[in-house]
């Protein structure tokens, strides 16, 4: 009797791996999270459990395997590199095979994307996104990064995109340098939750409601916003990540954006209704771990 097919899913991120089993209904069935370290360690540690579970569990051969993960990465499949971390400030990560070392142990099908595309594909398939088929997917916290849904499918160009890195106009209360190693006042380097803490010594949940922070932080988010609304024109801005936590921090945010546009997109979603346009993930903090499982069942799909 054949079994159901199973997925491995693998959410890498910069300070911890989780690996995962799930199915085709979107169920996670069992799941491990631990620190990431060296590129070495941590892949062994990945296949080890994927192939010690995916056995316990009596599936001996995982259906394909999905990797969301941390960036930047080359995803053009024509490409030598393809799979392969690009220039990376975590160290000991640049160039690692994260692709090519699972296919080569499981020899089965590998979907590999941003951890952000992977949250959008998680939000359109079972999220806040699911009514729409074009959207954005933004996570602001240790950094700031998205995922652009067009039609259903993640864009890949160049390379993939990296809204955190855009340059808003300076809040004329923020005299901050930034914190960005490569640009300093880049919307990463304003508005990230290192730069939160950097700028007012406190985390933006510690402060107090006055403080001026909140105006500051909502400006430079809402302004991104505005930006995606007039250059990628999303159905939908679906905005997680630690920072977005706060819950009075969207409302602001709204506000925002809608003063930035300046009444310019007539448009019922941006003109009355942003409750529903500018939305916190409908998957919480699990968009990325079924990210991957979307990548995976994608990538048995194409098989």
């Amino acid at each position: 009797m054949s079994h159901p097919p199973v997925f491995g899913a693998v959410e890498a991120g910069g300070t911890k791996f989780v690996v995962a089993l799930g199915n085709e209904r979107g169920e996670i069935l069992e799941e491990h999270r631990f620190p990431t370290a060296d590129p070495s360690s941590t892949l062994a540690d990945t296949c080890a459990w994927l192939r010690r579970r995916s056995q316990a569990s009596g599936h001996f051969a995982l259906t394909a395997i999905g990797v969301a993960s941390f960036g930047p990465v080359e995803l053009n499949k024509t490409s030598a590199r393809y799979g392969r971390m690009g220039q990376t400030p975590k160290p000991g990560w640049s160039g690692t095979d994260i692709a090519g070392a699972l296919a080569r142990e499981f020899m089965c099908p590998i979907g590999f994307d941003t951890d952000v595309n992977a949250a959008a594909l998680a939000e359109h398939r079972w999220g806040a996104a699911r009514d729409v088929e074009h959207l954005v997917y933004l996570t602001v916290g240790t950094g700031i990064g998205g995922g652009v849904i067009v039609n259903g499918a993640p864009i890949h160009g160049l390379m993939h995109p990296e809204i955190g890195h855009i340059y808003p106009r300076r809040h004329p209360l923020d005299g901050f340098d930034g914190v960005c190693p490569f640009h300093r006042d880049c919307l990463e380097g304003l508005a990230s939750g290192p730069a939160i803490l950097a700028r007012t010594g406190s985390s933006l949940q510690q402060l107090d409601a006055a403080h001026p922070q909140w105006q500051i932080e909502a400006d430079y988010l809402g302004q991104l916003c505005a930006q995606l609304v007039v250059t990628l024109s999303p159905q939908r801005i679906v905005m997680g990540g630690g920072v977005m936590a706060q819950t009075s921090l969207p409302p602001l945010i709204r506000e925002r954006m809608r003063r930035w546009l300046g009444g310019y997109i007539d448009r019922r979603e941006i003109l009355v209704d942003t409750d529903h346009y500018v939305v916190a993930p409908g998957l919480g903090n699990r968009a990325g771990i079924l990210g991957a499982l979307v990548l995976a069942m994608n990538a048995a799909a194409r098989r």
